[in-house]
């Protein structure tokens, strides 16, 4: 995705689904901590702004009933405008995504904060016409054995209660759920979640137009003169 002009924005498009983005506050030595070393906690918040803003400004720009952010943390200038802020409920993260979906009514998609190379295109499958023909879930398994995208067509929260999040089996555990419940599950493409330095600079690599390939490159420009701190995402 590209980096949106400056000015203000156009309307959001409308559809049927409620988009769900589930993420933390960007604040140093709270968010990709396995970019450290060999990032500053700094560092890592900057590029971790610059994926939530770039999945943000994607989401926006995707046709959806409500554009909801379950955030831990509070919202800063990297918020577009069209959405709702929810708080992250407490537990362990299964809880916080089960949550986000017992607040929708209808058909709901939930991606994260770690995909900033999420583009509309790749949910236009889930997100267009017909997308919940014959389909009651939606599976975008991620790199890690995890997952990037989950949607379904109404709201069960107990499909995600008990799944052991971040592991190697998290997704496949997460899919044989649905599937155990008799849904039809139709699958997404498979992405890389930035979690580690490796994955950031694949992802820059192959997504240079959008904010965190720039914070990227930025960052690898300081470290190279031998500059200390984080690069602000929004220059």
């Amino acid at each position: 995705m590209t980096v949106p002009p400056p000015g203000r924005p156009g309307p959001a498009p409308a559809g049927p689904t409620t988009l769900l983005v589930v993420a933390k506050e960007p604040v140093p030595g709270r968010v990709k901590t396995r970019l450290t070393p060999p990032y500053t906690p700094a560092e890592a918040a900057t590029l971790a702004e610059a994926a939530l803003a770039d999945t943000l400004w994607a989401v926006r720009a995707m046709p959806a009933r409500r554009r909801v952010l379950v955030l831990d943390g509070r919202p800063g200038p990297w918020l577009p405008p069209g959405f709702e802020v929810v708080p992250q409920c407490a537990g362990g993260l299964d809880e916080r995504l089960a949550a986000a979906f017992a607040d929708c009514t209808g058909p709901a998609l939930l991606v994260g904060m770690d995909t900033p190379h999420l583009t509309p295109r790749l949910l236009a499958p889930a997100l267009g016409a017909g997308g919940w023909a014959e389909c009651d879930a939606w599976f975008g398994p991620a790199r890690d054995g995890g997952f990037w995208a989950l949607g379904l067509a109404e709201p069960r929260p107990a499909l995600l209660r008990g799944v052991p999040m971040s592991t190697a089996r998290t997704g496949a555990v997460q899919r044989h759920r649905l599937v155990a419940a008799g849904l039809r599950v139709r699958d997404l493409p498979e992405l890389l979640d930035v979690d580690t330095a490796a994955d950031a600079a694949e992802v820059a690599t192959t997504t240079p137009g959008g904010r965190f390939a720039q914070v990227h490159s930025r960052i690898a420009r300081r470290r190279t003169t031998g500059q200390k701190g984080g690069v602000r995402a929004d220059r």
